[in-house]
């Protein structure tokens, strides 16, 4: 039987080895969620049926001498906007609870099933993916898995924890402004958000248009490599897509950081971190040997368009809900949507036309450096009603502070591995490496450098591991 919290990479090496059944995979996958999600809520939905179809597809492949993929007999769940065949993509919203089931896969999600994967799930998100928490009022709260009482971040809060207490090697989250990278340093694994319209959104529920990307949460960084891997490729259905032909990034995480230059920022990016917040980046700074650099001082209104552009499009997507369901919407995030209504036309095109000009900026960056070193957030995961995090002896408002680090990086679009770091004091904190455009294979060496030598560090929350 295969031991829980086992990485994907190993799984399909089993399989494909004959040393385990992707049937037996399947069904012990699904008696240990169904064990154990009651204590953290990660899964709204358990996709038994088509999990056993899957397994089944790939065990008779196997039967028959065919390669069933790399990924064969993994298993994989997703955040609550990607569409899964058969079942109600809810986007944790009751509103959307009453659509339709889907009649296709999202993309990504009939990439990763192509490869041998096996869909054992739907995650909890934040609703309609607006908000750091995954406090969802409809389907109840996400926990993190190394401290129940702390949140796991968000709005891709379900699926960082699938991961991160051992029940599922991957899933599949979405990030706008942070909610791949703040849930994977909150709950202690793995994460990469693409660059911007590598990977389809086809079949996903867009939360705001021009920020959105998808990627994947693991416990190494191979696994999120060979998880990226299948996922990338051309498709006409994604006018975002940027129709680029596959380019395998697993088989060059070997090859080190000998001769990249990377750059740690100070700075807007050094003020507002706690102790083991900004011990980690250190740690990270020094195991890749970063050069310090600065930065325009204008991360403050880089934030700040950041914001103004989630907010006007976020709420044009659901102007029709909000007139007529308005009720529906959980608390806080109605009132987001009703900000973003009253924001004048002039300032969204002031925020777009920031952004163009900070892009340009990031480019001057990525002229000296590969690969640059940022915190993910200033604390680690807050506890659930807590407000206010201790910063160098200063009480800071956790609502406003949380995305300072990844909010005003969202505008650039670029290739962001998290990686985790453990934490002697509390809940293990997370840095990002950021690379230019298209340069995942960058990001996610300095990444691998940092795992071998122990630095990035993630396993199965301990609480989980019987």
């Amino acid at each position: 039987m295969i031991p829980a919290g086992l990485n994907a990479t190993e799984i399909a090496r089993r399989v494909k080895s004959g040393e385990a059944n992707a049937s037996d995979i399947a069904d012990a996958t699904i008696e240990r969620i169904s064990a154990l999600n009651p204590r953290i809520n990660a899964f709204t939905e358990i996709t038994e049926t088509l999990a056993r179809q899957a397994a089944g597809r790939v065990d008779a492949r196997l039967d028959s001498g065919d390669d069933p993929g790399p990924l064969a007999g993994v298993p994989f769940a997703v955040k609550d906007l990607f569409d899964v065949a058969g079942i109600v993509t809810r986007n944790g919203s009751p509103i959307h609870a009453e659509r339709d089931p889907a009649k296709r896969n999202a993309t990504v999600v009939e990439r990763l099933i192509g490869a041998g994967a096996i869909p054992v799930g739907v995650l909890n998100m934040e609703q309609y993916a607006y908000g750091f928490l995954t406090n969802n009022e409809h389907f109840g709260r996400t926990l993190n898995p190394h401290d129940l009482k702390r949140t796991p971040g968000g709005s891709s809060g379900g699926s960082a924890a699938a991961v991160a207490a051992g029940l599922v090697p991957l899933a599949l989250g979405s990030d706008t402004n942070g909610s791949i990278r703040v849930p994977a340093a909150f709950c202690g694994i793995f994460g990469l958000k693409p660059t911007f319209g590598r990977l389809s959104r086809a079949g996903t529920v867009l939360f705001v248009s021009s920020l959105d990307h998808v990627g994947p949460f693991a416990r190494s960084v191979a696994d999120l490599a060979a998880a990226y891997d299948v996922m990338q490729g051309p498709d006409p259905v994604d006018p975002i897509c940027l129709g680029l032909d596959p380019d395998p990034v697993s088989s060059r995480l070997e090859d080190g950081i000998e001769g990249l230059r990377i750059g740690i920022p100070g700075g807007y990016f050094s003020r507002l971190l706690d102790g083991p917040c900004r011990a980690s980046v250190a740690a990270v700074s020094e195991a890749l040997g970063a050069e310090m650099m600065e930065l325009p001082d204008c991360m403050d209104a880089a934030r700040g368009a950041a914001f103004v552009i989630t907010s006007v499009e976020a709420m044009n997507e659901r102007a029709r809900d909000l007139r007529t369901r308005f009720p529906e919407f959980d608390s806080q995030v109605r009132y987001r949507f009703v900000a973003g209504s009253l924001i004048p036309g002039p300032w969204y095109a002031k925020a777009q036309q920031f952004r163009r000009w900070f892009t340009d900026q990031a480019r001057q960056w990525f002229a000296d450096f590969d690969v640059m070193v940022f915190p993910v957030a200033p604390f680690q995961a807050p506890e659930f009603g807590q407000s206010e995090a201790d910063i160098d002896g200063a009480k800071v408002q956790i609502g406003l502070t949380l995305g300072r680090f990844v909010q005003p990086l969202a505008l650039l679009g670029y290739p962001t591995a998290v990686v985790p770091i453990p934490s002697t004091t509390g809940p293990p904190t997370g840095v990002q490496l950021i690379g230019r455009p298209l340069e995942e294979d960058i990001v996610l060496r300095a990444a691998a450098h940092l795992e071998r030598g122990g630095i990035a560090q993630s396993s199965v929350a301990s609480s989980f591991m019987s």
